[in-house]
């Protein structure tokens, strides 16, 4: 949303441009499974906790950055710190609520704060920049996350996985993230050309970590992943509606606002408002979604919280 602005203070060309935008994708792409896994069996208060303080930490670092160089690296903190929030946050809610209405209208009420999120966002940001610069931002980020961290470690109860602890999977968590941390850097990096050495140099590393992670989850007793589970049509299906979803919504609209302000000329304010219409309209559907039918099938694949098992 403030791209042009933080690139013109960090003297950012048109190449740091694109690891500007993307950075953050890149940490919470990489992460997001291994927090969640980590959380199941260290508990997800404590990483919830841990993801707020990262978050805290990591805008310092964007907000003091001196060149692009350090404000990427705070930005791919971010991510993983906004993995382990997103990953553990929806498994506190069903530990806190037992099946049944109440965990819907709170399953939906947390939707709901993640859309809503998505629409003040942008326009605080935006609001922020005209005001008094970029940088402003990063500390408003800063007094909210450690706000969160404190309310959190004073409010939530701890919770774990309802299942015997399977010990850290080592070679699973480091396979697994450096093969999506690799696909994602190829894929933003691949803006530049896609047949650069570099680029087919990554893309190399991911399809090999990912085939050793693959390799890994079937020979263990308790996978991250089942991977029984991609014979299941529901699923599969699941999967493949959030990839679409990703590739032709949250994907385009999270460039949207940037491209507006870049080729259209349109304000960062202007664009940000026009952003919260998409995502304003999620922070309604999502606070109903509670009212959907109870008899409506869920597959069984996935209980908010734990580990993917068939």
């Amino acid at each position: 949303m403030t791209l042009a602005d933080t690139a013109r203070g960090l003297h950012a060309g048109a190449t740091a441009q694109i690891w500007l935008m993307s950075s953050i994708s890149l940490g919470l792409a990489a992460a997001l499974l291994a927090v969640g896994s980590l959380a199941d069996d260290h508990g997800r208060k404590r990483v919830f906790v841990l993801g707020a303080a990262g978050l805290a930490v990591s805008s310092v670092a964007c907000a003091l950055a001196p060149d692009a160089l350090t404000f990427v690296v705070g930005r791919i903190v971010q991510g993983v710190a906004s993995a382990a929030l997103l990953a553990t946050g929806l498994g506190i809610v069903a530990a806190s609520f037992p099946p049944g209405p109440r965990r819907a209208r709170a399953t939906g009420t947390w939707g709901a704060m993640v859309g809503l999120g998505i629409a003040l966002g942008p326009i605080a940001a935006a609001a922020l920049t005209v005001a008094s610069g970029w940088r402003l931002w990063y500390w408003a980020t800063v007094a909210a996350s450690v706000v969160l961290a404190a309310v959190a470690a004073r409010v939530l109860e701890e919770s774990r996985a309802e299942r015997p602890r399977a010990g850290l999977d080592v070679p699973g968590l480091v396979t697994m993230s450096l093969g999506v941390g690799a696909l994602v850097a190829a894929i933003t990096w691949g803006r530049t050309g896609w047949t650069r050495p570099g680029v087919l140099a990554l893309f190399a590393a991911a399809a090999v970590l990912l085939a050793a992670f693959a390799a890994i989850e079937a020979r263990r007793r308790e996978p991250m992943v089942d991977l029984a589970l991609f014979r299941r049509p529901v699923f599969l299906l699941s999967v493949s509606g959030a990839l679409v979803t990703g590739l032709t919504v949250i994907g385009v609209m999270t460039y949207s606002a940037t491209m507006m302000s870049l080729v259209m000329g349109v304000s960062p304010l202007t664009a940000a408002l026009v952003l919260a219409i998409w995502s304003g309209l999620s922070f309604v559907v999502a606070l109903q979604s509670h009212r959907l039918p109870a008899r409506l099938p869920s597959g069984g694949c996935w209980r908010p919280g734990s580990r993917w098992r068939a």
